[in-house]
């Protein structure tokens, strides 16, 4: 259950500045001889893992990057200032691969880890350079070399941060969608969804985290009963549980027994689930009215003798959903 985003960038180094042509000329010195400087080095491009990003959405809005180019040298043997390297930020799990060979540049696994994408030019050199006791007063320079220009593929490979649990027809996949641009199947039946959905959750343009709508587990799901099963093991990769459960369901089956249903199969499959964060949401109560939902959301947290953090929604409706997004960021 890895997520795949992908952009595409073009990085320029810079260039190399120029030698400097240039002989000293002072009052009582009138053949002072060559005092041309050497040019500085291009700026190289680096990519460096950052672990507070989780996604490449920033790389939709800005598509190139320029390092900049060494200065010219000048007289007086003074070298030209070298451009500045510049460091882009990646999230970690970032793939580097050259999109014209698709030769794979490096991986991002670590945070501050930096990879040099693009080589700067190296400088020109002045003419000072080139003085010898035969040739004392040289007009030879050389220019500095162009920086390297490359179109990268950047693949993400991220496992998800937020795993959404719960029996069939909980709501997942609707809030999956009111949160996020991923359109899963949502229908009135159980086991709409047959596979995980993965959906990115924007709080800006730099910002966001990954969710996966797990398809619905079943009482033995631990045992290989349902669909469960063969996912049970990413839920163990997120960050943090979100455990839905439909307050309101058509077959007037109880909440808390759908909550324990949930809890008993992770707590099957493995112990350490259960001491995972799990917050609990409480899903549909635009099927209540209004003056009984809070009544109704205290019993079953009181029956449940939940800890976590406990939250009342309607992912349809859109209520307390974005509440619940802004907690589950400062969470992450």
């Amino acid at each position: 259950m890895k997520f795949i985003d992908e952009a595409k960038i073009t990085v320029k180094a810079g260039k190399g500045g120029s030698g400097c042509l240039s002989f000293l000329r002072e009052k009582y010195r009138p053949f002072g001889g060559p005092d041309g400087g050497d040019g500085g080095d291009g700026g190289s491009v680096f990519l460096k893992g950052d672990r507070n990003l989780n996604t490449l959405l920033k790389f939709r809005f800005e598509h190139l990057f320029r390092a900049k180019n060494g200065q010219t040298g000048s007289g007086k043997n003074s070298t030209g200032k070298s451009g500045d390297d510049i460091c882009i930020t990646v999230p970690l799990g970032t793939l580097i691969y050259d999109e014209d060979t698709n030769e794979l540049l490096g991986d991002i696994i670590e945070h501050d880890q930096a990879i040099k994408v693009a080589q700067g030019g190296f400088h020109g050199l002045g003419n000072a350079r080139f003085k010898t006791s035969t040739n004392r007063a040289p007009r030879k320079t050389t220019l500095g070399t162009p920086g390297e220009e490359r179109h990268l593929r950047l693949e993400l490979k991220l496992l998800a941060d937020v795993g959404l649990v719960g029996l069939p027809n909980a709501g997942k996949s609707t809030f999956i969608r009111s949160v996020s641009a991923a359109r899963p199947k949502v229908a009135d039946y159980p086991f709409t969804t047959l596979q995980p959905n993965l959906g990115v959750v924007k709080l800006d343009h730099e910002k966001g985290f990954v969710i996966a709508d797990i398809p619905g587990l079943i009482e033995g799901a631990a045992e290989g009963a349902g669909l469960g099963i063969q996912f049970l093991k990413h839920i163990a990769r997120t960050k943090l549980l979100l455990h839905l459960v439909d307050v309101a369901p058509l077959d007037e089956s109880d909440p808390v027994v759908s909550v324990k249903v949930i809890m008993q199969e992770l707590k099957k499959f493995s112990p350490a689930l259960l001491k995972k964060p799990r917050w609990l949401v409480l899903n549909k109560i635009d099927m209540i009215p209004e003056k009984d939902r809070s009544k109704l959301c205290q019993d079953i947290v009181k029956r449940l003798k939940w800890k976590a953090p406990v939250f009342a929604i309607s992912a349809l409706k859109k209520i307390g959903v974005q509440e619940l997004i802004y907690k589950i960021a400062e969470q992450l």
